[in-house]
């Protein structure tokens, strides 16, 4: 469990009526935080000067006045879930049914709250990728992510917010930055899977001398399943992405800089989507290649099997005939009889061999 609260940054207006924005204050589910007005001694005047507890209070007060931008559930409890519920008077998906694939049940508006549920690609690097369902909830001015994975873009988007509290200036902003951050991180998991494919495919054609010790292709093969496996589990969350951007489109309550916003993610998906067809194309050809490159050498094997039987069928047929030991059989009693056997079974054998050469099948 780990939950995190952030806010927008605060907005304090000095006595000049000018506006000055403090950082965003990231909060843990368990801390407070409380920002202050803060003036010089020499431009606070008696009236302006509070008691320690005044000040406290105030700031607890503009604390529990401010409402956060983000809240982000990593595996919540079922107490924060009961809380978060009874605090924005909304109902919270559960894990089973974030797991569902009908369109309804996954982006949905309830009394005026957004519920956004897409597959998110998680453990890219791992050789076992996954997708995580992750929920959005636009509730007012209040953005909930509900998810019980770690995947990275959450990570960095999370340290870039800490870096630059602008990007959390409000629950659309911190939506549109999510969603650019996971197209982001499929655009690279797709530029790595084609740089690995090229590689594949080198080892795939390569001469049969340069392939060292793997002249089976298990290990290629192993990593063609892998590639495979990644763009197909990456495909499948690009289309929950674009599925969520044509249901965002619909919203009237998006401004005209967000739609704008939205309209370019949507063409980032839409062109991520096109490298993502190409990469699965490329493997279904590397691995086409592999299993015809496999299927070579096994006829290779099978051709010298069947070269050697068909030029050893000679003289076996010579040796089972002086094998026989009939009482009438000149040769047998010849002084040259094995000899001549012995060259007659030779002769038989190196001429077939010589033809396959000739043709050739060797």
């Amino acid at each position: 469990m780990d939950t995190n609260e952030f806010f927008a940054p605060a907005r304090n207006t000095s006595d000049d009526n000018r506006v000055a924005d403090a950082p965003a204050v990231p909060d843990s589910a368990d801390s407070a935080s409380a920002d202050v007005d803060m003036r010089s001694a020499d431009e606070a005047s008696p009236q302006d000067v509070s008691a320690p507890s005044e000040v406290s209070d105030s700031a607890s007060q503009a604390k529990a006045a401010r409402v956060p931008v983000w809240i982000d559930l990593l595996s919540p409890t079922e107490e924060e879930v009961l809380e978060v519920e009874k605090r924005f008077g909304i109902e919270v998906p559960t894990r089973e049914e974030m797991q569902e694939i009908e369109l309804s049940s996954r982006l949905y508006d309830e009394n005026g709250a957004l519920f956004l549920t897409v597959s998110v690609l998680s453990q890219a690097a791992s050789d076992a990728p996954q997708t995580e369902a992750v929920t959005f909830i636009l509730v007012k001015k209040t953005l909930i992510t509900l998810r019980y994975a770690d995947p990275v873009p959450f990570k960095t988007f999370i340290r870039r917010v800490k870096r630059t509290p602008s990007l959390a200036s409000g629950c659309e902003a911190v939506l549109f930055g999510l969603l650019e951050q996971i197209v982001d991180r499929l655009a690279d998991i797709m530029e790595q899977t084609a740089l690995d494919l090229e590689g594949l495919s080198e080892k795939v054609f390569a001469n049969a001398e340069d392939r060292g010790i793997d002249r089976d292709h298990r290990e290629i093969l192993r990593q063609i399943g892998r590639a495979g496996n990644l763009s197909g589990k990456a495909k499948d969350s690009l289309l929950n992405l674009h599925r969520l951007g044509l249901f965002l489109s619909t919203q009237s309550r998006f401004k005209k800089d967000a739609k704008a916003r939205l309209k370019i993610i949507s063409r980032d998906i839409v062109s991520i989507t096109e490298h993502a067809n190409f990469i699965a194309n490329k493997v279904t050809f590397l691995l086409d290649a592999t299993l015809g490159m496999i299927s070579l050498e096994q006829n290779n094997i099978i051709k010298i099997f069947s070269v050697a039987a068909a030029a050893f069928l000679p003289p076996t047929l010579i040796a089972s005939i002086y094998g026989m030991n009939f009482k009438l059989m000149p040769e047998l009693d010849w002084a040259f009889g094995y000899p001549l056997a012995i060259g007659l079974m030779i002769l038989s054998a190196v001429l077939p061999l010589l033809y396959f050469k000739r043709k050739g099948w060797l």
